[in-house]
């Protein structure tokens, strides 16, 4: 991972304008930035008749160089708004290296107060936007902006989607010959849908030979204010004398079918089932949450306080991305729950509480924004967590805690889901174009996708039984709060973790049991998790009175963590097993060949499983995955960590190693 990349440095002009200091240079046009935007990129790209000419279910998908104060965002959301019909989205990407803090934000927006009521829901949104791929949706799911935080030339070559309008607004090429190179266009033709427009506010005569060159054909159109000329195009094709991008292995490629019913069951009501349904429900699908218990959030998605604490490596790893990209998301989201009731951003504190972890967080602190993580000395941390501690950590200030039923409740009660309590579905079959659920002889529901996020229960089914998903029992104990814990003001963890009080209780935990199938909380795991609190701090054991709790009537909740053996996520499309390790058996003899064979997908089955502890950081994000790869839209992450959570990524592991 590259050294951290800080915010947009900002000096502001007499008209209360920004400019970098970096590229000193401006954001916009000191005559009128808002006419230059309109005319420049939404004219340009014909986008009003574009817009107008979407039906419901359909999209359209805007790339941009440079998000800056997101001012041609607001103004294609503005005109998408006036003019497309409802049922329609916007997809609009775009790629910033230095973005704006949340106040410069905010006061570069307060120019336009015409956008006010489309900069006041992207500003409320515009919370965690740390490196790497960060999905905002806006509008109920009708507009979704995907930032790309980092340099363009790592970020775009790491994106999956068809773009059907390019604006190219990074600061002057003379300011910022970066953005403006042969090889950032080759990026923009690879992502270019077919027939793609593109527009830029410079006439320079080297960017449009590098376009032309690139496959686009541009040419020189009138300029508005004091720019005579500015440049329009759309891409023909990919260039002849160019090698092509290297296509995507058939058995990561995008399943191609398509249901022509909007439907889908979803088994499983936990954080992943009720993830995946908002994230169609958004999309206008109907979906049936089939749940086997009485409610939703009932297994390991129903603990009192989850805690958002990310597990990061210094070297930007596939679930390190995913872990800052699923942080992001679901920071967001929570904003629609209810603070200090259903969730608290108090921060999250991780001991160095030996060498080892001390070693670890040094080298966390170089790979990433103090924004996101900064080590505090021990003085500090205890300031910061309200109690005496015997060492210092790492701080995560956006961090936090969540109550999960709260969020699972939140997404599962929109319009388009139904929730069918008390379903236990044993068998899944294929009849026709539909996937029936049953129940021994009872037919529950059928629909022509289905998306397992049972956790490890999915394994009960013929068609998911060779996923790697494995259990491993966590309890949790509840402690009532005293009047001398409630200086507790940030989660803190070591070994296990405490979280300040919800309701008058503290939570801390959680065990690990691999062995154990007994979900009866014991004595045992109690004294361990007490022992844990010991760990972190002596001062909070005496302020809970620990030494006068009879550990025999503790409470607490036992449940399963489901969690794969790479400790990634299992996202996405089925595969029939057995036909697959029959189309792709050479890969047994030679790793390198590449059959182009098209993968035997079990047409419309889907999965969402193997979160383990991480599960309220990767599963919201994880249900736009699944909504991205049936939608055929663009990845909300760059497309190796997709890969990377991919369920074939076993089969086709099992087979280069000769064990298929």
């Amino acid at each position: 991972m590259n050294p951290v990349l800080p915010h947009a440095q900002l000096d502001w002009d007499d008209q209360g304008r920004p400019r970098s200091r970096v590229f000193d240079d401006v954001y916009f046009s000191d005559q009128s930035g808002l006419e230059e935007t309109r005319y420049v990129f939404i004219e340009q790209n014909r986008l009003s008749e574009r817009f107008a000419a979407l039906s419901a279910g359909e999209k359209l998908v805007i790339g941009e160089t440079g998000f800056g104060t997101g001012l041609n965002f607001l103004c294609a959301w503005q005109l998408f708004e006036q003019q497309a019909v409802a049922g329609a989205r916007l997809h609009f990407i775009s790629v910033e290296k230095y973005p704006l803090s949340p106040a410069d934000l905010q006061r570069a927006l307060a120019l336009w107060p015409e956008l006010k009521s489309f900069a006041e829901p992207l500003l409320a949104q515009y919370v965690a936007i740390h490196q790497g791929f960060q999905r905002l949706v806006l509008d109920h799911g009708r507009v979704t902006l995907t930032l790309l935080i980092g340099d363009a030339l790592e970020q775009l070559p790491q994106l999956d989607a068809q773009v059907d309008a390019w604006f190219l607004d990074g600061f002057a090429p003379a300011k910022n010959p970066e953005m403006w190179t042969a090889e950032l266009f080759a990026e923009l033709a690879r992502l270019a849908a077919p027939g793609s427009t593109i527009s830029t506010f410079t006439s320079t005569g080297w960017v449009r030979r590098l376009l032309n060159a690139a496959g686009f054909k541009m040419r020189r159109t009138p300029g508005i204010g004091h720019k005579w000329e500015i440049l329009r195009g759309a891409f023909v094709a990919w260039p002849a004398e160019t090698p092509a991008p290297p296509a995507v292995k058939t058995w990561f490629a995008r399943p191609p079918q398509r249901p022509s019913e909007r439907h889908a069951l979803v088994i499983g009501a936990g954080l992943a089932g009720c993830a995946s349904a908002a994230s169609l429900a958004a999309r206008g699908w109907q979906v049936s949450l089939l749940e086997r218990h009485a409610d939703l959030a009932q297994e390991a998605s129903g603990n009192p306080q989850g805690v958002l604490y990310l597990k990061l490596s210094a070297h930007g790893t596939a679930l390190s991305q995913m872990i800052v990209s699923g942080f992001g998301h679901t920071r967001r989201l929570l904003e629609h729950l209810q603070r200090g009731h259903d969730w608290d951003d108090c921060g999250v504190l991780q001991l160095a509480f030996d060498a080892k972890e001390a070693e670890r967080q040094a080298k966390l602190t170089a790979a990433f924004a103090t924004d996101l993580l900064h080590p505090l000395d021990r003085l500090q941390a205890q300031a910061i967590a309200g109690i005496d501690l015997e060492h210092g950590g790492l701080f995560y200030p956006e961090g936090g805690w969540v109550h999960p039923p709260a969020l699972c409740r939140w997404q599962a009660t929109h319009p388009q889901v139904q929730l069918l309590a008390h379903r236990e579905v044993l068998q899944l079959r294929k009849v026709g174009p539909l996937w029936q659920a049953w129940d021994g002889e009872t037919l529950l529901a059928s629909a022509p996708v289905v998306i397992l996020a049972g956790a490890a229960q999915i394994k009960q089914f013929a068609q998911s039984a060779d996923l790697p998903l494995k259990r491993i029992r966590g309890q949790i104990t509840r402690l009532a709060q005293t009047p001398q814990s409630q200086s507790l003001s940030t989660v803190v963890c070591a070994e296990g973790y405490v979280a300040p009080a919800r309701l008058g209780e503290h939570t801390l935990g959680a065990s690990f049991d691999f062995k154990s199938d007994d979900l009866t909380p014991t004595t045992a795991e109690h004294l361990g998790n007490l022992d844990m609190l010991k760990d972190i701090s002596p001062d909070l054991v005496e302020r809970l009175h620990i030494a006068e709790l009879d550990p025999e009537h503790l409470q607490g909740r036992a449940a399963f963590r489901c969690t794969s053996p790479d400790y990634l996520p299992i996202v996405g499309p089925l595969a029939d097993s057995k036909a697959f390790n029959q189309a792709y058996g050479a890969l047994a003899k030679d790793a390198r060949q590449v059959p182009d064979t098209p993968c035997p997908w079990l047409e419309g089955l889907y999965v969402n499983s193997g979160h383990g502890s991480r599960g309220l950081i990767t599963a919201p994000l994880s249900g736009e995955l699944l909504a991205a790869w049936l939608e055929n839209e663009p990845l909300p992450l760059p497309r190796s960590v997709a890969e990377a959570c991919h369920p074939n990524r076993f089969a086709l592991r099992q087979l280069i190693r000769g064990k298929a």
